[in-house]
């Protein structure tokens, strides 16, 4: 098959033996170095972007794509905003919450920790709790019983496990005849849930929407409804509609706006890896300028034939490209699939190198 001369000529310098066998070490060098610096690129992006993606999943599994809220009250009509909701075709679950800041308190242990009142039955249109739980269930929470669920964190600290009592503490100051006191409530653990993340797990406890509204004096109403996405990355395109057709008395978030600080953090790391990691695969880059350099020097006379023959400069340099190109190529095909076999297996390489040092890297 016929093929330009410079092709031909440069595949055969890049197979032959070189007198010189330092120019085929250090193009092997070069190749290696290519490659190292690709399965690195490749490797640590696919760790940042599998990280990124477990954190907004444990994230998500406990806080709501969206939220509805009323501005300076509790919500009494609930129900209605949810049906508003519910005709958005993005949004597939809507659920009423109630949500403050308390103390708990069991024997001499005392923390505080965000209650999130709920609905058993609509709750898990909306996270995952439900799913989370290390003991007990998510139904046990009957209205009027004041029961409870706690992180696995947050019961660990406390020392509490289910059927113990604990002693909720409200900010919500009631006047008695020996002057205002906060407002006291002992709840029954009835259960024990692990989201994976330990923002919640350590500082976050569960209960009966209805238990909740008594506890913060909402009288019986709601701090907003809380609604799960088909799309979650639609979240900011649909908490702008729901804006609109809820009207300016209530106000409509979403997770990207709750959770900017943290994931424009992920963000801005992982931009600055690949940065680092380009600027490594460039200066391996660089090894092949230096190999092609030595590669010219070495055939002087080979170019001078070809001269000779009526070989123009641009052909003579597109014959030493040919020998780069398939450098670089050998190496960004070997990195990839290095790079692809470690992020792969990264679950097993780590703890291999780990105990091979006899150290752990987190």
């Amino acid at each position: 098959m016929f093929q330009p001369y410079e092709l031909f000529v440069g595949l055969r310098y890049t197979r032959a033996k070189r007198r010189n066998h330092f120019i085929s070490f250090i193009s092997l060098i070069s190749m290696l170095g290519i490659a190292l610096g690709v399965t690195a690129l490749i490797t640590v992006i696919s760790v940042m972007n599998g990280f990124e993606k477990e954190l907004r999943e444990r994230i998500l599994g406990a806080a709501a794509h969206a939220t509805i809220t009323y501005y300076d009250q509790p919500m009494q009509e609930w129900q209605m905003l949810a049906e508003k909701a519910r005709t958005h075709p993005e949004v597939i679950g809507a659920a009423p919450y109630v949500e403050g800041q308390v103390m708990l308190v069991n024997a001499d242990r005392v923390t505080g920790a965000l209650i999130r009142g709920v609905l058993p039955d609509t709750e898990p249109q909306v996270s995952e709790v439900g799913d989370k739980m290390l003991a007990g269930q998510i139904t046990d929470l009957k209205p009027g019983e004041f029961g409870i669920l706690l992180g696995g964190d947050l019961a660990k600290f406390l020392n509490a496990k289910v059927g113990d009592k604990v002693t909720v503490i409200s900010p919500e100051a009631g006047v008695t005849p020996v002057g205002i006191l906060p407002r006291l409530k002992r709840f029954t653990v009835k259960g024990i849930f692990e989201i994976g993340m330990y923002e919640y797990d350590r500082n976050m406890a569960v209960m009966q929407a209805d238990d909740a509204s008594v506890l913060l004096r909402l009288n019986g109403g709601y701090t907003g409804v809380r609604l799960k996405l088909e799309d979650m990355f639609a979240a900011r395109a649909v908490a702008r509609d729901l804006a609109e057709q809820v009207g300016e008395d209530y106000w409509v978030t979403d997770w990207t706006l709750k959770h900017a600080n943290f994931f424009q953090a992920v963000a801005t790391e992982k931009t600055v890896m690949f940065v680092i990691l380009t600027l490594i695969v460039a200066v391996a880059a660089f090894n092949i300028v230096s190999t092609l350099v030595m590669v010219v020097t070495d055939k002087q006379s080979d170019i001078a034939i070809l001269r000779t023959l009526g070989s123009s400069p641009g052909s003579i340099m597109g014959i030493f490209l040919v020998q780069g190109a398939i450098i670089g190529v050998f190496g960004t095909v070997l990195g990839l699939l290095g790079g692809v076999a470690l992020a792969s297996n990264i679950d097993t390489v780590v703890p291999f190198i780990e105990n091979l040092f006899g150290t752990h890297f987190l």
